[in-house]
């Protein structure tokens, strides 16, 4: 593999270095002091893409990096780019790249917390309108010919990217990949190279990292998402895009949590299935109980997309509506009468119980009086004082060597 080598000329400006990070801030996504909107990856992405950025121009002319204009000035160092940013956290790749003259920058962000984050700092800052936001697919990389990209965990999600811009994005396309290192594997470098003629590692800084890649290779077979697994105890068909959360795998702890269906709220005529990711617990409680609806919410796209999709594939779509949201901040309050939950236990790669808290006050909103909320979690997370407090009695309704599950009545 040839090494990519950063383009430009000494007066490529890094915006990463003209831009006030601390500025930045999660809200509404949970705040806490080891918790951070941006990390040395951000700066570490914008800075070796500064050169690509600064002499790319999808104009006719060009003239020492710089875009000639009609009336014979020059264009900021971006305005010639058209930057695809995915997987932005909360603007932190964004808002540097338009606040230093970037005139098309296009976003891609899975999680709707990201989003509303981003529109927030982004209005706090006076740079409101200057990106647009599209799914991921063909609308997000036609004609880019610069991405910016955090890395996510998942591989599949990291294939399914790849194999998005190697269709979509222009011929000359440059990637910028970052990550921290220690989530970071050779397989990731190796995946990247099944899609791209040129893959490199750069050099380590602030234990983060950045794999450049260029030369698309334009797949010749359908995308290979959403993945789709028959599960034969289930008698249904699982989908999966993929960001999704254990893809369409059946995780341990949903499987303990579906043991429990016959005996939730018997007489309840609607259910919520909150963080509902690939939409299996949808689709088994619709099996199971003819006379319920279900609503399948998550505020990742990947994961609503793959609900509707596993509803689809079991006949089952008209019985279940998926809806992206955050928390359930859209939802009446008092309007449900059973809402099931397995929360994450995560925030990005932080193990932290803030996510978890935030959804049980969610449920704790949005449950009708005698409302039930049945919930699985890792034994050593001890959530059940935290259920007690904010949603009302609650019962252990059984324990395995790994899991809780618990039962919580409205009050």
């Amino acid at each position: 593999m040839r090494d990519i080598k950063s383009a430009g000329t000494a007066e490529n400006v890094d915006p990463g270095a003209l831009f006030d990070f601390s500025r930045l801030r999660r809200s509404p996504d949970v705040e806490a002091p080891n918790l951070f909107a941006f990390d040395a990856t951000d700066k570490l992405i914008l800075t070796e893409a500064a050169g690509a950025l600064a002499v790319r121009s999808d104009g006719p002319a060009e003239a020492d990096g710089e875009q000639i204009v009609p009336d014979g000035g020059m264009r900021a160092p971006y305005a010639g780019s058209t930057v695809a940013v995915v997987g932005d956290r909360y603007g932190a790749l964004t808002l540097p790249v338009v606040s230093t003259g970037g005139g098309n920058v296009r976003v891609h962000q899975d999680l709707m917390a990201g989003e509303r984050a981003l529109d927030r700092n982004a209005a706090e800052l006076g740079l409101s309108g200057r990106f647009r936001r599209f799914p991921l697919g063909k609308e997000l990389f036609d004609g880019v010919s610069v991405v910016l990209w955090q890395l996510p965990k998942s591989m599949a999600e990291l294939a399914e990217t790849a194999d998005q811009i190697a269709r979509y994005a222009r011929p000359d396309v440059r990637i910028f990949a970052g990550g921290r290192i220690k989530h970071m594997t050779m397989a990731m470098n190796a995946l990247l190279q099944d899609s791209f003629g040129e893959v490199h590692a750069g050099l380590a800084r602030q234990k983060s990292r950045v794999l450049t890649a260029a030369e698309p290779i334009r797949p010749t077979e359908e995308p290979a998402f959403p993945a789709r697994q028959y599960h034969q105890e289930l008698g249904l068909w699982v989908c999966a895009y993929g960001a999704t959360f254990a893809g369409p795998r059946l995780d341990i702890g949903t499987r303990y949590l579906l043991e429990f269906i016959d005996r939730m709220k018997p007489d309840a005529q609607h259910a919520v299935d909150l963080g509902c990711g690939s939409g299996v617990i949808s689709a088994v409680l619709a099996n199971a109980r003819p006379q319920i609806t279900v609503t399948a919410t998550d505020q990742s796209a990947a994961a609503v997309a793959s609900a509707a999709a596993t509803a689809e594939a079991n006949g089952l779509s008209h019985r279940i509506c998926t809806v992206q949201d955050d928390a359930m901040a859209g939802f009446p309050t008092g309007s449900a009468e059973l809402i099931l939950l397995n929360p994450p236990f995560h925030l990005g790669t932080t193990v932290h119980a803030g996510a978890a808290v935030r959804l049980f006050d969610a449920a704790a909103r949005v449950l009708a009086p005698g409302g039930e909320l049945w919930t699985v979690y890792n034994n050593h997370l001890h959530y059940r004082t935290q259920l007690q407090e904010r949603i009302g009695p609650t019962t252990v309704q059984a324990r395995n060597q790994k899991f809780t599950v618990a039962l919580s009545s409205r009050s």
